[in-house]
């Protein structure tokens, strides 16, 4: 971190080597476009880089960025509703999708508003506590745990 903050390449290039798949995952799984989700995580990539000399080192650098990823994720599905363009490419779901996520769970996630799809993907598929989830998002915990039960609730209702 010390190095990419002093504009180190070979340490800004093993920041994204490590964070950049993680980042992307979590931007397709809230916006479910992998083309969308690749310029994303590439922005989240460049708006931390340039914000690096604020970044505090005695913390982890993941949630930080992840927390980028997510918001502008989250924008990015906002104002593409309100654009109201076409669903999905299906043709694209395929692409660098979670193993773990069945087409029927991806579909059902896809059906929740993007703020219920952000808290399940950090959780459920990134592993963050709802206290984690609380501080990237600056989200009060109880909003956290909130989204969480209706957003599984939504997603099982869906998935029968």
């Amino acid at each position: 971190m010390r190095g990419a903050q002093a504009g180190s390449a070979s340490d800004l290039e093993a920041l994204f080597r490590a964070y950049w798949p993680r980042s992307f995952r979590a931007a397709y799984l809230v916006v479910h476009d992998a083309a969308a989700a690749e310029d994303i995580a590439q922005e989240a990539f460049l708006a931390a880089i340039r914000a690096l000399d604020r970044f505090d080192r005695r913390r982890p650098f993941g949630p930080w960025l992840h927390r980028i990823v997510v918001n502008r994720a989250i924008d990015w599905s906002r104002a593409r509703k309100l654009r109201a363009e076409a669903e999905l490419d299906e043709t694209t779901a395929a692409w660098d999708t979670p193993s773990e996520v069945d087409d029927a769970t991806l579909a059902s996630l896809r059906a929740l508003s993007p703020e219920h799809r952000a808290v399940i993907v950090l959780r459920h598929l990134l592993d963050y506590t709802p206290g984690e989830i609380a501080d990237l998002l600056d989200l009060p915990r109880g909003t956290v745990n909130s989204r969480l039960r209706r957003g599984l609730d939504s997603l099982a209702e869906n998935l029968e």
